[in-house]
């Protein structure tokens, strides 16, 4: 029997010692193989990751640009709005300045005082045209509904002929620069009229 074990027991350490030699070799052959298809899916990955830094970087680009534009153009449009809000209360001195001129103040003037309420009404005149070519508008909201975007109610007018809250007088003349409002317009709004229908009022 001791024999029979030592006859097998060469044959294990043999059998170990190719088990051994082989085992390595799979291995680095399974590494090997491994590394083979590691560096496509890493590229593909790269790859993927690059595009989404590119769409999202030329998204951005995309956003600086129109709103660069944008700044632009309002800077264009709205830079005189301070300048011109002053204006606009120059300009209603002189209107108030020749309102308080009498009519028969000016039917009986001279010609000096007639000469000096022309230029000044010339001078108005041409105040209000140059802030017109640089995009100043007068509001002309008679008969429109009162909007607080534009309008700034002083008192109620009592009319049952026309809507509610529809503009019937103005104090003071408003106006905008562009599609933004440079001084509201004050006005007098109707009371007592029929209720304006809504979307949720008008019926189905």
């Amino acid at each position: 029997m001791t024999d029979d074990t030592s006859k097998h027991a060469p044959e294990a350490a043999n059998d170990e010692a190719e088990s051994a030699a082989v085992s390595p070799e799979n291995s680095q052959t399974e590494q090997a193989a491994e590394g083979a298809a590691d560096p496509v899916e890493v590229l593909k990955a790269e790859n993927a990751d690059l595009r989404d830094r590119y769409l999202r970087l030329a998204a951005e680009m995309d956003n600086l640009r129109r709103r660069t534009e944008r700044d632009v153009k309002d800077a264009k449009s709205y830079a005189i709005a301070g300048f011109a809000r002053d204006m606009l209360a120059v300009s209603d001195n002189l209107r108030r300045g020749l309102d308080a001129i009498p009519a028969e103040a000016r039917e009986a003037a001279d010609a000096g005082l007639t000469a000096l309420i022309e230029g000044v009404e010339m001078t108005e005149r041409s105040m209000l045209s140059a802030l017109e070519r640089h995009g100043v508008r007068k509001l002309e909201p008679i008969g429109e509904k009162f909007d607080p975007n534009f309008h700034q109610a002083m008192f109620e007018v009592p009319n049952t002929e026309v809507p509610n809250g529809t503009v019937l007088q103005v104090v003071q003349d408003g106006y905008k620069i562009g599609d933004r409002v440079l001084r509201p317009a004050m006005v007098g709004v109707s009371k007592g009229g029929p209720k304006v229908a809504t979307g949720a009022d008008k019926p189905e």
